[in-house]
């Protein structure tokens, strides 16, 4: 029989009568005639309450530890998944993701999957077992646990169909599907049929949070047609795949993400070297940098701004201030009330028009852009907070995305 995997995000799982539900589902995909491989994340708010305590215990919890104590909120969840299905009279079993042959690096609460031996997984599936595997999690070749990070259980759940080649890989949340931004902000939001891989990573990227980055790019690589839909009813979700559009609208959605700072380093000596001095200590201290502009120079003098996460500031700036001290750069300013406004789709590549279009729209509402950063499918813009919903609303009823 064809293999389908499921994934189910902790809202599906919050409770006891939500997880017999998942079970119905999962039995139903069963009797028409599929093998399934469920992977669940921590029920509720669990992952959330376990670090709460975590850092209750000590203001530092040692990164090893802290992904074993993270792991066991899947593992709750994975088992009574297991027997509620077996109380419905079905064989199931419950795997941790060292079971199921998930390694990884040992770069603990943002491991990578290195290898799937899913030996185990096959075998149960011949016995004619559902098979719950517990997202978020693997086993270092030291026979540590791993966490994968924030949304990780989407990522064992692609990398687990690609493993196996599962027919798709079906994500069920609490939300119908992708959107052409978010309907608590627009109502009038409509809801996608289908994104291509390369909008839905640009979605996850700038500010959408039904998808983890990571998951998505295993799909692209791995070819794996991703359906989001609602583990609450049955209404058809968003289909991410590689394959031929429908025509549609060329900006397909509207993203905002509020986790944005910037810094900049003022009266920064223009002169080969200098970025690289920056950036390279930036990236062996684990930060993660996003837009980077630099002002043309006068008298070799330029100001350098780049934008990291908010809970990244003061780690950032711990390595920047005394690179920029050494090589006589005035001062570094920050400035974390800001956030990031996309629009983004495959078919404004190539295509002129959008930009001023974009532009022109803010400029209408009365917001000031700050910096711009661009990719062939995506325009995005720097502006106060304040701001963003304004700018998502405006953004989202000038590019017609209503009509969807």
């Amino acid at each position: 029989m064809p293999v389908v995997v499921q994934k189910y995000g902790g809202t599906s799982v919050g409770n006891a009568e939500r997880i017999r539900n998942v079970a119905r589902r999962i039995i139903a995909t069963k009797n028409n005639g599929n093998d399934v491989v469920a992977v669940v994340s921590a029920m509720g708010d669990t992952t959330d309450d376990l670090i709460k305590l975590a850092y209750q215990i000590t203001d530092q919890p040692n990164a090893r530890e802290l992904d074993v104590l993270l792991s066991t909120g899947e593992i709750v969840a994975s088992t009574l998944l297991a027997m509620a299905l077996k109380n419905f009279g079905y064989e199931a079993i419950s795997l941790s993701g060292a079971q199921a042959g998930i390694h990884t690096d040992a770069n603990y609460s943002h491991a990578r999957i290195v290898n799937i031996d899913a030996s185990r997984i096959m075998q149960e599936i011949h016995n004619g077992t559902i098979v719950i595997v517990a997202g978020f999690q693997g086993i270092t070749k030291d026979s540590d646990t791993t966490t994968l990070g924030r949304g990780g259980s989407d990522t064992t759940a692609v990398a687990l169909a690609a493993s196996l080649g599962a027919k798709v890989c079906e994500r069920y949340t609490d939300v119908e599907g992708i959107f052409t931004t978010d309907p608590r902000l627009v109502p009038e939001a409509s809801k996608l049929k289908e994104v291509s891989y390369e909008e839905m990573l640009e979605l996850t990227t700038y500010g959408s949070k039904v998808m983890h980055p990571r998951a998505v790019e295993l799909g692209q690589i791995y070819n794996v047609p991703i359906l989001v839909a609602s583990s609450f009813n049955d209404h058809h979700g968003t289909l991410i795949h590689g394959g031929p559009m429908e025509i549609r609208n060329k900006v397909t959605a509207i993203t905002q993400d509020m986790d944005v700072a910037k810094i900049t380093i003022l009266g920064v000596p223009d002169k080969p070297g200098v970025a690289a001095s920056i950036f390279e200590p930036l990236a062996k201290a684990g930060v993660s940098v996003d837009t980077i502009v630099q002002n043309a120079s006068i008298q070799n003098i330029a100001d350098l701004t780049f934008t990291v996460a908010k809970g990244e500031t003061e780690k950032a700036l711990i390595v920047v201030r005394p690179i920029a001290e050494n090589m006589g750069a005035r001062e570094c300013a920050v400035d974390t009330k800001l956030a990031k406004v996309s629009i983004i789709g495959s078919g404004m590549q190539n295509t002129p028009g959008y930009a001023s279009s974009m532009f022109s729209t803010l400029f209408a509402a009365g917001i000031n852009i700050q910096l711009i950063t661009t990719s062939e499918i995506r325009i995005t813009v720097i502006i106060a907070d304040d701001n963003a919903d304004e700018a998502v609303k405006a953004l989202h009823k000038a590019f017609e995305l209503d009509l969807i």
